[in-house]
């Protein structure tokens, strides 16, 4: 059964399609092996919320029109979320999106980037100018580190939190949880730095469970330890990758179910 429309994966922070690497992995492929149509947005890996949002917007009203649909279908992973909503909610774009799903979403910010921000000024300035011209060159239209990390701190988050979609708009949310830092090599560092700052809280390595709350929260997309990488298909193993394909194509069955 497919979904009545067609079917947006966003990415977040620090990732973008390369030659060598897809910000979902085979995650599209699979879908489009099910027989779903599925694209990938192409926004900026270290662009603000807003000039993210305005990437977004451009790109699915291409999709729209060369589809001949209406809507489209929004599954957005981390950062992805807030352009997501700012893009819904800011520009326009209600009747433009029948559903949002947000993965590990930091819809109530990160302590992680709250103490990042915490460093030196010259420390953060000179590593976000490296950060932003490797960007730039990768593809990056508008990198900006130094914001979009501010942005997802935990004080940024309470205007984000005002957001109202409202009914035009069906959204729901899921988090994941990461249980020992070699669970994930990748974000098993960043576990213990959450672990410090959050020590009883459950996290998927870089976003608290209660954070990625959103809409109809649907809790832990997995019962077994799935990081905030993984969950996007990234760095998993080959037998965690399957259950992740399992949930994303159990996430378009339900959606197809609902009508969108």
């Amino acid at each position: 059964m497919n979904t009545k429309y067609p079917i947006v994966l966003v990415h977040g922070l620090t990732v973008r399609d390369t030659i060598f690497f897809k910000s979902f992995g085979k995650i599209d492929k699979k879908l489009n092996e099910k027989g779903y149509t599925v694209y990938r947005s192409q926004i900026d890996s270290f662009g603000t919320i807003e000039n993210n949002a305005q990437i977004l917007k451009e790109e699915i009203l291409r999709i729209i029109d060369t589809m001949k649909c209406d809507k489209v279908n929004i599954i957005a992973h981390s950062k992805g979320g807030l352009d997501s909503k700012y893009m819904i909610m800011k520009l326009d774009m209600e009747d433009k999106v029948s559903s949002l799903t947000t993965l590990c979403t930091p819809h109530k910010g990160s302590p992680i980037a709250t103490n990042i921000l915490k460093l030196p000024k010259w420390i953060l300035k000179t590593t976000a100018f490296f950060i932003n011209t490797w960007y730039k060159i990768l593809g990056d239209k508008h990198p900006d580190s130094l914001n979009a990390c501010i942005e997802l701190s935990e004080s940024n988050a309470i205007e984000e939190e005002t957001f109202d979609i409202g009914n035009k708009v069906y959204c729901q949310s899921y988090s994941t949880k990461m249980d020992k830092p070699k669970d994930d090599f990748i974000m098993g560092i960043p576990l213990l730095f959450f672990h410090h700052f959050e020590k009883d809280k459950d996290s998927d390595g870089l976003v608290s469970n209660d954070s990625a709350a959103f809409g109809e929260y649907k809790g832990n997309a997995f019962k077994e330890s799935i990081s905030h990488s993984e969950i996007n298909g990234f760095s998993a193993s080959k037998k965690k990758r399957e259950k992740v394909y399992e949930f994303y194509y159990e996430l378009c069955r339900d959606l197809a179910s609902r009508g969108y």
